[in-house]
């Protein structure tokens, strides 16, 4: 059996499962590994020949020995805000001193000017890739319409849907897309630096809530709000207060343009369409 050539590292989480189905449809399982803090919850990864390595972005010699003989790597951003510019240079600095010859990182949408809170942690992690060595991927991906339609099914029964954007318009892809470009690029010949990643369609909350009102029949409006109060209205919900301020400065963000973009270069690399608003939100409905 060959050694593997790719590893994806959060491989048990939402985005990174969709990655290992994609690229297992595109490489041998031999060549395919990931890292994940519990490999017991990597069981059928094990199943389908792909090797699973313990691994945790806060223990930097249990990620040097995941990567340890593989030539490139998928470093899934980590999901803990406020602590991933240390996370994610131990990674980089890992990779590079196993010898790695590349790493993709998933970004954010035009992380270098982005108005939006989440860029800092981003931009501090691309700086770490230039000044690492490695060659290296940009996926600078959108916003994900799960992160919108999670609470669909709430917001049919209030009939509001709350947010902070504006008219702003969101270019959203679902995490299929997203993981689908992911695995072109991380087994791509000649990767480019730089992907700005979104959604072919865009659509403001205002629209959201109208096709939200039509798919189920049911009334719904958009209630715009000041940052603060929205971050209010989230917290008083039962949000914690550090993913309240996330989402309300998220959608400050995108009523600056944050997260909207159309240069459909997801859809051109993925080779289709994009994932519209309505295809995902008739799944969130049920």
């Amino acid at each position: 059996m060959s050694n593997p050539r790719y590893l994806v590292t959060a491989a048990t989480g939402q985005l990174g499962r969709l990655v290992v189905a994609e690229l297992l449809q595109r490489v041998p399982a031999a060549e395919l590994a990931v890292a994940v803090r519990d490999p017991a919850k990597a069981a059928d990864f094990t199943a389908q020949g792909v090797s699973v390595r313990q691994a945790d972005y806060t223990d930097p010699a249990s990620l040097e020995a995941a990567f340890a003989g593989i030539e490139r790597v998928l470093l899934i951003s980590s999901n803990a805000v406020g602590q991933r510019r240390e996370q994610h240079r131990q990674a980089i600095d890992a990779a590079r001193r196993a010898g790695v010859g590349y790493v993709a990182y998933t970004s954010l949408l035009r992380a270098d000017t982005s108005p939006l809170g989440l860029g800092v942690e981003h931009r501090d992690t691309e700086a770490a890739l230039r000044e690492s060595g490695l060659a290296y991927s940009l996926l600078r991906n959108g916003w994900y319409t799960e992160n919108l339609t999670g609470s669909a099914k709430h917001e049919v029964e209030s009939g509001v849907r709350a947010g902070s954007a504006g008219q702003g318009r969101f270019s959203t892809g679902s995490r299929a897309d997203y993981a689908a470009a992911a695995a072109i690029v991380l087994t791509s010949a000649q990767p480019a630096q730089v992907y700005e990643l979104a959604g072919d369609d865009s659509f403001t909350l205002e629209e959201y809530a109208a096709t939200l009102s039509r798919l189920s029949g049911k009334p719904v409006r958009y209630q715009d709000m000041p940052e603060a109060e929205y971050r209010a209205l989230l917290e008083q919900v039962g949000l914690p207060p550090p993913v309240a301020a996330l989402l309300s400065d998220s959608d400050a963000g995108a009523a600056k343009g944050g997260l909207f973009d159309d240069s459909h270069t997801l859809g051109r690399l993925i080779g289709r369409a994009t994932t519209s608003l309505e295809a995902t939100l008739r799944d969130a409905l049920g």
